[in-house]
């Protein structure tokens, strides 16, 4: 059992308010997931510019003087924001491979949450209230964001184990079920190309997205997809740069619900989880039907 939330906004004047509305949404969550927290923020992107997020066991050490370290790397400007055992690197966007290549062997402790033009992921094993205060999630803003509170059931209360997991530039996924077929469809994904850093079931899912929209898929044709190649139970929450989506197994039996209103989409594994969104007496509610696709995109 786990607890999903997700904004997207459709009027700009709300976009300050996204970290804390969705810090909100996560706190509600919490009896459904208490052992490790986590958010995907999309914000507006920089002309030019790409963001690396990375996460360190000991960031007093990794992040002394990393700016530095990588800029004479790649040698390119880049700046540096630490938040507690997180830190975002802004480099140039044709420059990000080359950076997260020099990362491995400048900080080979470093873990990537992810990259890509706008997206920001701050994930840590704690209770969702104290993730959330931690790394300042409420005195964020951007355009959508995706958030998950997590109870272990298959693998370990670690921080690469909580969602959201990223496995594409600026795509990411959080999930609240069980796959059966995770193994099989990760050596698969192996043998195409992929790679991974935990045995998690959901970290094959967002590979799985990723590999389609690699492929060209369009972000709908993507996560249908996974209605014909992932076994299990699964609710499925998907951001991209552009878009936010959202997808059911055919069995349906993890709960969600919606709301939509000219301002906003919003999702949560509960109800509750919306009630304190504005305007939301007035929001189109309802509960997202099994095997089908929703998804919204600028």
């Amino acid at each position: 059992m786990c607890g999903i939330v997700g904004l997207f906004l459709k009027d700009p004047k709300l976009e300050p308010k996204l970290g804390a509305m969705l810090t909100d949404m996560l706190i509600t969550m919490t009896d459904r997931g208490p052992d490790s927290a986590g958010i995907a923020i999309y914000s507006g992107a920089k002309d030019g510019i790409g963001k690396i997020t990375v996460q360190s066991a000991h960031p007093g050490v990794d992040f002394k003087n990393l700016d530095l370290d990588l800029k004479e790397a790649i040698g390119k400007p880049v700046l540096m924001l630490v938040k507690s055992s997180h830190a975002v690197l802004e480099v140039p966007i044709d420059q990000i491979e080359a950076a997260r290549s020099a990362l491995a062997h400048l900080r080979p402790s470093l873990k990537v949450m992810s990259t890509g033009d706008c997206i920001e992921i701050f994930k840590e094993v704690g209770l969702p209230k104290d993730v959330a205060a931690r790394f300042d999630v409420s005195k964020m803003s951007g355009t959508h964001g995706i958030g998950h509170t997590r109870m272990a059931t298959e693998s370990a209360v670690t921080t690469m184990g909580a969602h959201p997991f990223s496995t594409g530039s600026d795509q990411c996924l959080v999930h609240n079920g069980s796959l059966s077929n995770h193994n099989s469809v990760r050596r698969e994904l192996r043998q195409a190309g992929m790679t991974f850093e935990t045995e998690n079931d959901t970290e094959v899912a967002a590979a799985f997205i990723s590999h389609k929209l690699h492929e060209g898929d369009s972000l709908g044709h993507a996560m249908e997809a996974t209605l014909t190649d992932l076994d299990g139970f699964f609710t499925f929450v998907v951001g991209t740069k552009n878009g936010f989506g959202v997808v059911r197994d055919p069995i349906a039996c993890k709960p969600a619900v919606m709301a939509e209103t000219d301002e906003y989409v919003a999702f949560g594994s509960e109800y509750r989880a919306l009630v304190n969104l504005p305007g939301i007496e007035n929001a189109r509610v309802w509960e997202p039907e099994p095997a089908t696709v929703y998804f919204w995109e600028r």
